[in-house]
Parts: C-alpha cells; structure tokens; sequence
C-alpha cells in the first residue's frame, strides 16, 4: 500500500452578535430562562411569516470581507425539509443553491511557511431549538431557535491536527475582532464538525470520509481528527474498508465513537424560501461595510510589534480582545507599551483567568494604570510596590497616589537614608562583596534585593543602584 495522507475539511457554525434574531424579533441572548425570548415565528406557529433582520446580512458581509470570500451580488433562502424535535415548524431555512460568501481563504504559518485554507463556502442560516436531555425525557429551549447563524465550510486541503487548531485560532480571532461572533465555544456560539479521509499519496481521488460531529473546545479538534486519522490508517493496513459514518469525539476516552452509519445521503427536499424575497448585495452595501470595519488581529499584531512588545505578550494579548481593546486605549495615553503590556500579560491576565473575569468587570480603569506605568517607567516606584498598587487597583480602584499614601508606600528617595541602608547590607554581605570584588556581576543583584527587602520595597531604584555602585566602588 503506497503511503497514504490525511485529507480534512472543517465545518464551523458561529453565532451572528445581533440584537434581534434572523427572522423574529426576539432577543438574541443567551443564559435567559427556557422559552423566554421566544415568539410564534420561532415556535413555528401555522401561518407565521418571517422578516430578514438586514443585521445578519451586514455581518455575514463582514464575515466574507475577513475570509477573503467572494460575494454573491444576489442570494436567496432555502428550505432545508426534515423533522426532529428541536425543529417545531419541519424545516429549517438556510442557503444551499446561494451562499452569500464562497471562494474565500484564510492564511495560516505551518512550521514558519504560509499556508492558504481554502474556503468553500459560507452562508446564513437560522438555528434549532436546544434540546435538553433530562433522565428519560427530553425538553426543549427555544430561545436558540432562530438564532443567526453562518456556517463556513473549508476546501478539504488540512493536512493534520495541528493544521485545524490553527486555522480555526485564526478564524476565530477573525470573527472576535470584525465583531461579527462572541465566538465562545463553550457556550456554543461557535461549534465545530470534522470531516476526515485518507488517500493515496499520488492520488486526486479522496477517501471515504467520516464526519467527527460538535468538538467541544479546539484543543479537542488536534485530538479528535489525529485518532480519526490513525484509526482509519489502521483499518485500512488490516484490509478493511472504510464506511461513511458520522461520529462524535469522546473526551473522556480521547476517542471518536460511532454514532450512526451514512448509508446514504438524505434527501432534504431543498426548494427556495417562498417567503423571503432575493436580496441583491451592491458594491455600495459592501463598500460601507468596509469603510467601518475595526482594526483586525494582523493589524494589531503589526502595531504591536513595531512598538517592541514581544511576540508571547503579543500572542497573549491578541488572544483576549478585551486586554488588547484596554492596551490600546492606555497606548493613547502615551504610557509605555512595553511595561503596560508585560503587566498586562503578567499579573492582571493572571487575575482575570483565576477569577474567570474580563477585564470591563475588574476595577482597574486605562488612567489609574496608566499613571502606575508611568511611575515604573519614571524609576519613581520598584517593581514590588507596583505589584502591591497594581493589585490594590484591579480589586478596589482608586487612584495610585491615594493607594500609597492609604498604605504607607511612599518611595524613599533620600540620598542619606538610603546609604545608610546600603552600607548596613554591605557590612552585612561581605562574603557577598568579595564575591562581586572577584567578578561575580550577578553578586550585586542580591545585594539590591536585601536593600529592597530592608526598605519593604520603597527605596528609589535608580538612587539605589548609584549609591550601591559607588558605595562598592569605595571598598574595592
């Protein structure tokens, strides 16, 4: 058997950040009491007419602007027919023959080189209703029912796991940042389906494919698709042959389980919505899409950069748009990027991720850090004291001069004090003083720590390191 490689495609639902839903004028939002922001068009009521919310068509557009797709000039709505429960009125309205977005990519970095997923197709459709299963019973929440969704479907040119992360780490900062989807996994406004085959090596024929259904987060894509693949690859090196199934990933045993045979395709009866007009999408339409959209990941990345932040502080805050949308508005400040992202990256990340928060939520406002970055930049504050307001910051606010008068830490910025407290370290340390007298740099950065610990963190810095220079300078 000739080597055989993995071919991959990704289907990603995302729920559209409207105010109202695709057809009704129910609330789009989540986490409210079951059935309560519902209506007759949801439910599906006989007799019910929906009426296009323009919002999900301004989104999709954008959607379509940051994944390169093409877009369709005029489009109309499917019906896609087929009965479960959590679909009250027996179809589901969607775009099967006019996808608003098709022919589109994202660009990833494979191992350092560029990388163009392609994108077959996106389009708009609406959401069922959640179903819910309780013992034996099963109940039914249709406050997601219409929700606006787009599905955007890949060319199936992924070649690993580690391909998928990437590109949907991309898509998803893409989504987050056009403000077109909340994107959050975990709570279902992004969901995720693999389809996985294998084929010969020299081969354009694709293999028979098996769809890996709702991954629940993306570390779970990597491992869901790399056991797919390498059950498959085991299958065939035994003989057998594969069968299209659609199957889920089981994340307590970091395997796909089979949850039903494709033993052929169904036939959804697809037929245009009668109840919808065409909407036709001009240049004008797309034009001012573009002219307000907000500034995207790669922009940002670039400008942040350029100011010398580093990359992980850059990947760091790229990942949460909330930090990156407060770094920006402190940069306007003219506070400097370097500090204010390393503290951002550090200690304020470190509280938001341990107390499951964004940063809107904590007390910390862009000038009270600011004037903190400013003192740290000014050498007028030790990094242990900035630590200390920092955390006096997020948790109670205020502002940085009434945290140190409030908590006695004013900064000793007299000459005399502080050589006074050089000297007793020295005479203190004198194993320590030879040791530098010997050429050991390294010794006086201990020496700079017990004068800091002597002081409780409050001698000036900058004087502290001149005094101590000197004061060595006199031994040797």
């Amino acid at each position: 058997m000739s080597k055989l490689v993995p071919t991959i495609g990704i289907e990603v639902h995302a729920e559209l950040k409207t105010k109202s839903k695709v057809f009704s004028p129910s609330l789009n939002a989540y986490g409210e009491i079951a059935n309560s922001k519902t209506n007759v068009i949801d439910l599906g009521y006989p007799g019910t007419l929906p009426n296009l919310n323009r919002e999900v068509i301004d989104l999709a557009i954008k959607a379509c602007i940051v994944t390169h797709c093409d877009i369709a000039p005029v489009m109309y709505f499917d019906r896609k027919n087929y009965f479960y429960p959590d679909l009250s009125k027996g179809y589901q309205i969607t775009q099967q023959t006019t996808p608003i977005g098709f022919n589109g990519y994202i660009e990833i970095v494979v191992n350092g080189l560029k990388k163009k997923i392609g994108i077959e197709r996106l389009h708009i459709e609406e959401d069922t209703s959640k179903s819910i299963h309780e013992g034996e019973s099963t109940l039914l929440d249709f406050n997601r029912a219409g929700i606006p969704l787009i599905e955007i479907v890949t060319k199936p040119v992924i070649e690993s796991g580690e391909e998928a992360v990437l590109y949907l780490e991309k898509l998803r900062e893409l989504l987050l940042y056009a403000e077109v989807s909340d994107v959050k996994i975990e709570e279902g406004s992004m969901r995720c389906d693999a389809n996985v085959s294998l084929k010969e090596l020299d081969s354009d024929v694709l293999g028979v494919k098996n769809e890996v259904k709702n991954i629940g987060s993306i570390s779970s894509v990597k491992s869901a698709i790399n056991y797919e693949i390498e059950r498959q690859k085991n299958l065939l090196e035994d003989g057998e042959q594969i069968k299209e199934q659609t199957r889920r990933y089981d994340e307590k045993k970091s395997a796909t389980v089979l949850m039903r045979m494709k033993e052929s395709n169904n036939d959804y009866r697809y037929f245009p919505e009668p109840d919808i007009p065409y909407v036709h999408i001009d240049e004008e339409w797309v034009e001012g899409i573009k002219d307000n959209m907000p500034m995207l990941p790669d922009e940002l990345r670039e400008k942040y950069q350029a100011l010398g932040i580093n990359d992980i502080a850059v990947k760091a805050l790229i990942a949460r748009k909330d930090v990156a949308s407060f770094l920006k508005n402190v940069i306007k400040l003219e506070g400097n990027p370097i500090i204010s992202a390393n503290l951002l990256t550090g200690d304020v990340l470190s509280y938001l991720n341990k107390h499951n928060l964004t940063i809107d939520k904590t007390k910390l406002d862009e000038q009270n850090f600011n004037d903190l970055v400013n003192l740290l930049d000014r050498g007028e504050i030790s990094s242990k004291i900035g630590k200390e307001l920092l955390n006096e910051l997020i948790v109670y606010g205020g502002t940085v001069s009434e945290i140190i008068d409030k908590k006695g830490l004013k900064q000793i910025s007299d000459i005399d004090s502080i050589r006074k407290l050089v000297r007793q370290v020295i005479n203190d340390n004198m194993n320590v003083v030879e040791d530098y007298k010997d050429g050991n740099e390294r010794s006086i950065k201990y020496l700079i720590g017990q004068v800091m610990k002597e002081s409780k963190g409050q001698a000036n810095p900058k004087m502290l390191n001149e005094i101590l220079t000197e004061e060595l300078s006199k031994d040797s």
